[in-house]
């Protein structure tokens, strides 16, 4: 089997979109859970570029696990660790006490997700081209 970074790459980017779609539809744990799966499925893009494998879904701990080569701007780890928080909570209501998901998320939280999300997919753009 072939090198598949580019799919990975290309379903980033849909993720992208569905996380700009969700924001718009006022859907904003889902905005946030799509911002986090663009930034994961990016940052594994660069993993299959350069024929590596990577696993989990840990934002702050595949971007740390990249080749000590790949110099990652301290911010974008701060905005992995920003995303990571919405991999979970932004789908289940027991990461509350009571309420659902989408009780919870803002607008502002969305529009900053993605805007992180872009940065971190800027980024590994700059690796795989």
């Amino acid at each position: 089997m072939g090198n598949r970074y580019e799919d990975w790459w290309r379903q980033a980017e849909a993720d992208l979109r569905h996380a700009r779609n969700a924001l718009d539809d006022g859907d904003y744990e889902w905005s946030c859970f799509a911002a986090q799966q663009a930034a994961e499925k990016a940052i594994k893009a660069v993993f299959h570029k350069l024929g590596m494998d990577a696993w989990g879904h840990t934002l702050t701990v595949l971007i740390g696990n990249l080749p000590e080569s790949i110099q990652t701007p301290p911010e974008l780890i701060d905005y992995a660790r920003i995303l990571d928080k919405h991999y979970i909570p932004t789908r289940y209501p027991n990461g509350f006490d009571s309420g659902a998901p989408t009780d919870f998320y803002t607008a502002t939280e969305a529009h900053h997700a993605i805007q992180y999300a872009e940065a971190i997919l800027t980024f590994c753009r700059h690796q795989i081209n």
